[in-house]
């Protein structure tokens, strides 16, 4: 794999696109480390402003299409006490979502709100017409869709012929059509000039919850109700959260939501759910990092929604006393545990497949589509990241559904749009997939049974057909070398300031060759390193820096004695019975000796 400098190689999907100042036309950042310095314009950022995390640069709810509509419902809603019901997705961001929208609509005074997500093995993803059909029964005068609805043409047409009104909270990419809703707020829905495309889930219900807020607010609501208006910063956890594990970019609006979140969590206020999550996974709040939130409470929260039943993470996040939170917390744990252990079976199954193919077809393969009739449908979005990351090719990965289809996730690569090829196929091979819906880099989608086969031709052509021409795109991406004396807790320290990293705005990394002093493994396949820094101007090597490489073992057939590496890796703050100290986190080796 080859290791590239950034700033040598046209921006792609983990870019941020900004303009470019080069370093003699702007010193803006010249307060900056000159390796910070280096990194922020590494990601196309020449000024201050462009890294401030201040909640007053958010961009107003005003931009988004279709709130004039929205909040005059709401507010009619609210105003007659009619009963209203959240319609939320199955992941960490529906959760949050449905978490934010109860919370906030009580606290302005509803006294009838409630929720229901639809289980993905029953009701498949969405506001479907099936979902509509029990909603009817129960007779809601309104219902909220957050993190989807922009795809439920079906089910928002039957609730409309109940009489039963909907509001669209949703990120998604729209279709042809758009579903016949009171309202719609989604920044990618055709009409919506929103600057923001990136928005969560969770980060489209917070603005709705802000602009019904100040509506209130200029008619006296919260006054004449006896009501103090709700403090909506409190909710940022969950904005953090959601938005975080989506994984959606982090543009400028999204690193604020998700730093001011973050910087909420740590100073603990938070909320139970968070507090007992972060306990159950011996993480102390006070140390929190972005990266927890996609990496310890999301996996914990998603596997519900992967295995079971979602709702156990919205009660937790819900919770207001302690006790009930860590016991809901405990569950989640337990589910996760259980999550693991089936995604590792399926990932050994899906890796030894791809491993068995022959070289011939390894070198006309293009998509790679995998089915198992034994593999579980809540967990094949994960098994998909895994071969994407492996293959470094886009990848679908499906599973038996309970209706007699299969049910499938797709990962992607930089160069490929997979909602778009989803699209393309849907079109020219009619029939071929049932439904679908997703973003950039991933995608969901049901197909018959017997369809396999077609799909998976149809998938490698369509992506050969976008991929064939251009250049490899599996380059490890570098902010370049450090010297000895900027390999330092000081320099670790900065960059975690600029933080939250993510989509789009990527972690800063660096390369550089090492001689090994020692090398162990640490729970099977982790690969805990002593390394030598090289030393400038002087003969023989540098200090000593610990480093380690984690799943280097997840590769079959990896050397646990290296004795020179060229690696990859980024700065880390390494904290242990109360000192800190450098670390290099690796993510990716070449073995020179």
């Amino acid at each position: 794999m080859q290791i590239k400098r950034r700033g040598e190689v046209a921006p792609g999907h983990d870019e941020q696109a900004a303009p470019v100042t080069s370093a003699s036309e702007s010193n803006a950042l010249q307060d900056y480390h000159p390796v910070v310095q280096r990194v922020l314009r590494n990601r196309r950022i020449e000024e201050p402003a462009q890294i401030s995390h201040s909640l007053s640069d958010l961009i107003s709810p005003d931009k988004l299409y279709g709130m004039t509509a929205a909040t005059a419902r709401l507010v009619a809603a609210l105003q007659q006490q009619q009963r209203i019901l959240i319609v939320g997705d199955y992941d960490v961001d529906g959760a949050t979502s449905t978490v934010l929208a109860i919370e906030a609509l009580q606290q302005m005074g509803s006294a009838s709100v409630g929720y229901c997500v639809p289980n993905r093995f029953e009701y498949g993803y969405g506001l479907s017409l099936k979902l509509a059909q029990d909603i009817v029964q129960s007779a809601p005068d309104l219902v909220i869709t957050v993190d989807n609805g922009i795809a439920s043409i079906d089910g928002i047409a039957l609730l409309k012929q109940h009489g039963v009104d909907t509001i669209v909270t949703d990120h998604h990419l729209a279709g042809d059509m758009l579903p016949e809703a009171v309202a719609i707020i989604n920044p990618n829905q055709p009409a919506c000039d929103f600057p923001s495309k990136m928005l969560a889930g969770v980060g489209v219900v917070f603005y709705l919850m802000l602009a019904l807020r100040a509506h209130l607010q200029s008619q006296d609501w919260f006054e004449q109700q006896g009501l103090a208006p709700p403090p909506l910063v409190d909710m940022l956890d969950l904005v953090a959260l959601g938005t975080a594990a989506d994984l959606v970019p982090l543009d400028h609006n999204n690193r604020i939501l998700v730093a001011q979140g973050v910087a909420r969590m740590r100073s603990d206020r938070t909320r139970a759910g968070v507090r007992a999550l972060m306990a159950i996974a011996k993480r102390p709040l006070a140390s929190l990092v972005a990266n927890d939130l996609g990496f310890v409470l999301g996996p914990r929260l998603n596997a519900a929604g992967r295995l079971a039943d979602i709702s156990t993470g919205i009660e937790c996040l819900l919770a207001s006393d302690p006790h009930a939170a860590s016991e809901l917390a405990k569950e989640l744990d337990a589910i996760n545990q259980e999550r693991k252990s089936i995604e590792q079976g399926m990932q050994q199954e899906a890796f030894a497949t791809v491993d068995a193919m022959d070289w011939p077809a390894k070198l006309t393969q293009y998509g790679v589509a995998l089915f198992n009739d034994q593999w579980h449908e809540g967990v094949v979005g994960l098994v998909a990241s895994r071969v994407k990351d492996k293959l470094h090719l886009p990848t679908a990965v499906f599973a038996p559904g309970e209706d007699g289809h299969l049910k499938g996730s797709c990962r992607s690569t930089k160069q490929v749009h997979i909602r778009d090829v989803l699209a393309t196929l849907n079109a020219q091979h009619p029939g071929l997939i049932i439904k679908f819906g997703g973003h950039a880099m991933a995608a969901g989608l049901s197909i018959e049974a017997d369809k396999f086969a077609v799909f998976e031709q149809a998938f490698n052509d369509e992506v050969k057909r976008l991929t064939e021409h251009l250049p490899n795109d599996n380059a490890v991406l570098s902010d370049g070398p450090l010297q000895e004396t900027e390999l330092s807790l000081d320099l670790a320290q900065q960059l975690r300031t600029l933080a939250p990293w993510g989509q789009a705005f990527p972690a800063p990394v660096f390369d550089g060759t090492f001689e090994v002093l020692n090398a162990r493994l640490v729970g099977k396949v982790h690969l805990k390193l002593t390394l030598q820094v090289p030393s400038a101007g002087k003969t023989g090597g540098g200090r000593s820096i610990d480093a380690i490489a984690f799943r280097y073992l997840d590769s079959p057939d990896k050397p646990t004695n290296p004795k020179t590496i060229k690696a990859v890796y980024s700065l880390d703050v390494n904290e242990f019975r109360g000192v800190q100290s450098v670390q290099l986190i690796i993510q990716h080796i070449e073995l020179i000796a």
